[in-house]
């Protein structure tokens, strides 16, 4: 059986002398899977999702991902790993008004010290891909926040992670755009694209996850794979 993108040990998180906000979590997210994470505020979703992202420590256990031992990494491996392992896709989008769809989608490929060449087609590959290069030369304040989505999803896409991390991807959309962002998920997993998201969204889950745990008081109390789309 083939390693997992994700693996995580026995990890606990405690941020004071309360309840951990994850205890002795294990969770294993193998190539392909789309892992969606519900659970209610508190539960631990978003901790479960920084350790994973490598912005948190855990208290006790281990996290690799794509090999790596994140919870060992310095800062400036914490970075490197972002830029090269993982892609995130944000509620808010988190793109940059004063740069264009274009330069916001490379931007990471710049950061990663990619030749301008391979970046280049690499950015028109995406942007024909996700149906948005009508607005190559476009800002992100001009369009839809469906659109502005998938140029978020383009950016986390441009250096081929390995790992695709959405946080309450569709939290911030209207209905419309809400299920425009869902079925992109759902595509992107049937190419391959192995996927973790944190969700309130049911509808998302049940239309692209092929795996759903909830989370309660940092425990999985449930691990369900979905009926073959």
């Amino acid at each position: 059986m083939s390693t997992p993108v994700i693996d995580i040990r026995d990890v606990s998180k405690k941020y004071d002398e309360g309840p951990p906000a994850l205890a002795d979590l294990s969770l294993a997210v193998r190539a392909g899977e789309a892992l969606a994470v519900l659970g209610p505020s508190g539960s631990g979703k978003s901790t479960l999702l920084n350790l994973v992202a490598g912005l948190d420590r855990p208290s006790a256990g281990s996290v690799t991902v794509d090999g790596l031992r994140v919870d060992e990494l310095s800062e400036a491996g914490s970075a490197k790993y972002r830029r090269t392992r993982i892609g995130m896709v944000f509620q808010f989008f988190n793109l940059l008004d004063d740069l264009t769809v274009t330069d916001n989608i490379t931007l990471p490929a710049q950061l990663a010290g990619l030749p301008r060449a391979e970046v280049r087609v690499r950015a028109a590959e995406l942007l024909e891909a996700l149906g948005i290069a009508r607005h190559a030369r476009a800002y992100p304040g001009r369009l839809s926040g469906g659109e502005r989505q998938r140029v978020a999803v383009a950016r986390a896409l441009m250096n081929r992670p390995a790992l695709l991390l959405a946080d309450e991807p569709t939290g911030a959309l209207d209905t419309a755009s809400g299920e425009d962002v869902r079925n992109l998920l759902a595509e992107l997993n049937a190419d391959g694209q192995t996927i973790l998201l944190v969700t309130h969204d049911l509808a998302l889950a049940e239309s692209c996850a092929t795996r759903t745990i909830e989370l309660v008081d940092g425990r999985i109390v449930s691990d369900v794979a979905a009926v073959a789309r």
